[in-house]
Formats: C-alpha cells, sequence, structure tokens
C-alpha cells in the first residue's frame, strides 16, 4: 500500500511542478498554479492517511473465544462433525491483530480427520450475529446448492455427505463473495484417510499438518482481488490431543520449532489453502522420499525436492533427518517465504528441544 500511495503522490508532485514552472513565464497562471498546489497538497495529505480497515458493525467489538471442534464416530463408517462459524481475533505477525472470520476460532479453522467411505454428519452453528456463512468440503461429493447452504447469523444448519475418496482436502466457506470469506480466515484441512493406509504407514516415526495462508488488508475485496499478500504464513494443527495446535502467523513456527529426532522419518500432510498464491512446499537439507500428490495414495512419487500446490491443493510428502540440526520449511518462492512463510524443524538426539538457537531461511 505504501508504494501504491508514493507513486501517486510522485505523479502528483510533477504535475505541479510542470503548472509552477509555467506560472513563472505566464502572469495570467499564477492563481491556477496556486490552486493545482494548494489541491496537490491536500491530495498528498490524504495518501498518506491509513486506510480505516472496513470492520462491519456488529464486529467491532466482538472477540469470541475459540471452541473445541467435536468428531464423534457414530458408526463403523458414519462420524459426526460439528463446527462454528464465529469471529475471533488472531494476532497474524507480532502485535498485529485480525479480527478474522473463522472457523471454531481458529484460521486456518481445526483440522477434520475422517476415513474414506465415512458418511459425514457435519453440523454448522453460525455464531456470527451480521452474515450468513456454510461449509464447502472439497472431499465430498454433494450439490453445493444443497450440501454447501448458507446458514444464518444465529442459526444451525446439518448437513449429510459420503467422503469416499482418500487425501489431504481444503475446506472453506462458501459463502458468497467467497473471496471475503475465506481470505478473511474461513479455511482449514480435512483429511481423509484411506482405507488400506499408506504403503509406508509402518516407516514413520512422526507426522505433522502443515497449512500455507495468505493475510490482506482487512476484509478488503479489491486488495483480496488485485493486491498481493502483506503475510504469506504456515500454521500446524493437532492430529491428536497433545499435538502442536497455532494459527496461521509469521512467527510461531521460528520461535517455537517442531521436533524430530535423528534418523526419524517425517510425514507432512500439506495443504494450500490460499486464497489465491501457489505454494512451492520445500523442506531444507533433505528430498522427499515419498510424496502423494493431494493425499491420495494412487498419486506416488518419489525423489521430489518440492512439491507444488495450487490454491486448495494438498499432498503428503515424507523424508528422513539424518543430522541434528534445523530444517527449514519453506515455499521456495521467496517472495512469499521473506512475508513469513518458514518454519523450522529442530532435530535433536533425542526428539526433544535442546534450548540450542535455531537457523531460518
Amino acid at each position: 500500500m505504501m508504494m501504491k500511495k508514493l507513486g501517486f503522490k510522485v505523479v502528483a508532485g510533477l504535475s505541479a511542478s510542470a503548472i509552477l514552472l509555467a506560472a513563472c513565464s505566464d502572469p495570467e497562471a499564477q492563481n491556477d498554479a496556486s490552486n493545482v498546489e494548494d489541491a496537490v497538497s491536500s491530495v498528498s495529505a490524504d495518501s498518506n492517511q491509513e486506510k480505516e480497515p472496513i470492520i462491519i458493525e456488529p464486529h467491532k467489538d466482538l472477540n469470541q473465544e475459540p471452541v473445541p471442534l467435536k468428531v464423534e464416530r457414530v458408526g463403523e463408517n458414519e462420524v459426526n462433525v460439528e463446527m462454528t462459524a464465529q469471529i475471533t481475533d488472531i494476532e497474524i505477525d507480532k502485535g498485529l491483530i485480525y479480527k478474522a472470520w473463522t472457523f471454531n476460532g481458529e484460521a486456518p479453522g481445526p483440522v477434520v480427520v475422517v476415513e474414506e467411505g465415512d458418511v459425514i454428519n457435519f453440523t454448522l452453528k453460525n455464531m456470527d450475529p451480521a452474515i450468513p456463512h456454510s461449509m464447502d468440503f472439497h472431499a465430498v461429493h454433494t450439490a453445493p446448492s444443497k450440501g454447501f447452504a448458507n446458514v444464518d447469523p444465529d442459526e444451525t444448519g446439518t448437513f449429510t455427505y459420503p467422503a469416499n475418496n482418500p487425501g489431504v482436502f481444503m475446506y472453506h466457506c462458501g459463502t458468497g463473495p467467497t473471496l471475503s470469506h475465506i481470505a478473511n480466515g474461513m479455511h482449514g484441512t480435512i483429511i481423509v484417510k484411506p482405507k488400506d493406509g499408506y504403503p509406508t504407514d509402518d516407516q514413520i516415526d512422526r507426522e505433522f499438518v502443515m497449512i500455507q495462508n495468505e493475510w490482506y488488508d482487512y476484509n478488503d475485496l479489491d486488495d483480496f482481488t488485485n493486491g498481493e499478500p502483506n503475510q504469506v504464513v504456515f500454521s500446524t494443527k493437532a492430529l491428536k490431543e497433545g499435538d502442536r495446535n497455532t494459527n496461521g502467523d509469521t512467527f510461531t513456527l521460528k520461535d517455537e520449532p517442531l521436533l524430530a529426532k535423528v534418523g526419524d522419518r517425517v510425514r507432512i500432510y500439506v495443504n494450500n489453502v490460499g486464497p489465491n498464491e501457489v505454494s512451492s512446499f520445500h523442506v531444507v537439507g533433505t528430498v522427499f522420499d515419498n510424496v502423494y500428490v493431494d493425499g491420495n495414495p494412487y498419486n506416488h512419487m518419489q525423489g521430489l525436492q518440492t512439491v507444488m500446490l495450487p490454491a486448495s491443493g494438498g499432498a503428503v510428502v515424507e523424508f528422513t533427518v539424518t543430522d541434528v540440526g534445523s530444517y527449514p520449511i519453506v515455499t521456495h518462492q521467496f517472495e512469499h517465504a521473506q512475508k513469513g512463510a518458514t518454519a523450522i524443524l529442530k532435530v535433536t538426539e533425542d526428539g526433544e528441544d535442546d534450548g540450542k538457537a535455531t537457523m531460518s531461511h
């Protein structure tokens, strides 16, 4: 935004200078030049003002406490999932709070894990007092006009659909304009575990979920559409009780690294929830032994250095850590790594944090 303002000021300043030079040789132009100079000064002052965030009135003083995800298996192939749509303050950069539109008070939302062949009974409680929300699971088959229908403020909706394809999928609010709902924080990951597992299941020592997302000017559809992200960030989500669970920010996974032990075979379920940018997912200091594109075991590749993830794209990546030290996890589109999309996997002899400083990238 500063570059846009600076560019406008320079152009306006040049226009005024040209008129003022003309006025020096033409006394009749002096009054016009004076008026233009005043106008340019006024525009420049306006350009220096920070853009006011576009906060919906009922959201202004709202900061709803996070609500735990509810997942209950009610049959061999049937699971109940309950989530909330709510407004919660998220620290996306140190000292920078974003009044996020969220699922369950997290951005990205909590990871949902089901099994291939499950029927999902999904309930969305809309705690947002101002606008409708919905859920679009990329992992299911349904008519969006029915299965992804809006839930009005302070209402609850329940929907049922099958999850017949294994993989790592995005979910997001599908209420229009969809871009606004996703960019404001309503996105996350659903993992559908393959019924026969992955061929390498018995070789895996540690598993993590990592999600990449972007942050823009607050609730600014024009910036979401035409601008560049201010922050591109990683988060990790808890697969089971006791696992790390973070929001998408620029600092947590650098200040508090993920941990592994020398010799561990590591699996990461990775998802790029966008909404706009591509991720070139890369772990510095290793090569991916196995990659399952979109998390489907049939989409098996080996020996990759980087995995390309389009917006919404997912993968399962596996690799071995062979030495003690810091392994930066980045998007290899380094303009985005510079904006925050960097995490650290810290490897020690025993898999515990040894307190030593880590490197970034």
